[in-house]
């Protein structure tokens, strides 16, 4: 068997540009925004690039073989990993938890989310979290559109990480790409979209009563100080923990025996060059690859010169 080898989805963004060809990425016409790197989301599934299941999709592979993911419970592929070219601003927005979005969005998934910025222009910054401290002065701040007094906005540099709940109110920012790992869902709550017009001339669709119904009030902090892990051969972070999904990152050079944290995981190449060997398999990767070493990839060495997210639940 093989790791599951993955080709990107791409998605043209209002707000889009052309840096992900920095990546690598051989990129379609147009304002794209978003590489959907590892998704089974009905919006744009991966179609699989090697092996026996070459040409089937995620989402069909995970359905119709989960012995490879180790038969897990959830009926759904539980996690989504993209690439976001913010050349422009994102609307600031803002997502529901699982609950509510089973309840409102047809089943899908709530979406939390977490980001690695892989880089930010000069004074770069995100928007994160409010200064209301109640639903009242919520209402109050939206209705008057005072999005000054609203919404708070922190700086941030490239190798910079950022944990993003549901309820959450949160922006991108113009100049900055990050890599975001996030619940498989693309459910998203716009509150401000800075009047901006699409080519039928039309604003994009606000969702503000939705937005105020999930919007978490109180305190929120954007910072998260990744932890050290013990490896004896290369330099690893533990960016998050969470009860959506696991996030590390792993600067390699030479060789790593990389040792699997669940029986599958998702792997992508934020820098560098090298090969993936599982089971005496050798897989030349580099920037912008996506994979998923599965149950079957028993014996995983990581080799050259690069940088790695790995996320798992």
């Amino acid at each position: 068997m093989s790791p599951l080898v993955l080709k990107p989805v791409f998605k043209e963004r209002i707000w889009g540009g052309r840096n992900l060809e920095k990546m690598g990425y051989d990129i379609p016409d147009g304002n794209i925004g978003e590489c959907w790197g590892i998704s089974a989301h009905q919006n744009g599934p991966n179609v699989i690039a090697n092996g026996a299941y070459e040409g089937q999709t995620l989402d069909e592979v995970w359905e119709e073989h989960p012995e490879l993911f180790g038969n897990p419970s959830e009926k759904k592929f539980p996690l989504l990993t993209k690439i976001l070219d913010a050349n422009q601003k994102l609307s600031v927005q803002v997502h529901p938890d699982d609950e509510y979005a089973h309840e409102h969005e047809n089943g899908e998934f709530g979406k939390t989310e977490c980001w690695y910025v892989l880089d930010a222009k000069e004074d770069a910054e995100i928007i994160y979290g409010t200064y209301a401290n109640s639903k009242e002065q919520l209402e109050e701040y939206i209705q008057n559109e005072d999005w000054d007094h609203l919404f708070k906005r922190v700086k941030v540099e490239k190798g910079d990480f950022f944990y993003v709940p549901s309820g959450t109110v949160h922006a991108i920012g113009e100049g900055i790409m990050i890599l975001e790992t996030q619940q498989n869902s693309d459910t998203t709550y716009r509150i401000y979209d800075y009047d901006r017009i699409e080519q039928d001339g039309k604003k994009r669709e606000l969702h503000l009563d939705k937005s105020i119904d999930v919007i978490n009030i109180g305190p929120t902090s954007p910072n998260v100080a990744p932890v050290r892990i013990d490896s004896d051969e290369q330099k690893g972070q533990m960016l998050v923990e969470s009860d959506f999904f696991t996030v590390t990152k792993w600067q390699i050079e030479g060789t790593f025996n990389f040792r699997k944290p669940r029986d599958y995981c998702l792997v992508s190449i934020i820098s560098g060059e090298g090969e993936i060997i599982t089971d005496g398999n050798v897989y030349e990767v580099s920037t912008g690859s996506h994979l998923i070493l599965t149950a079957d990839d028993l014996d995983n060495h990581i080799n050259g010169q690069l940088e790695v997210i790995v996320s798992y639940v």
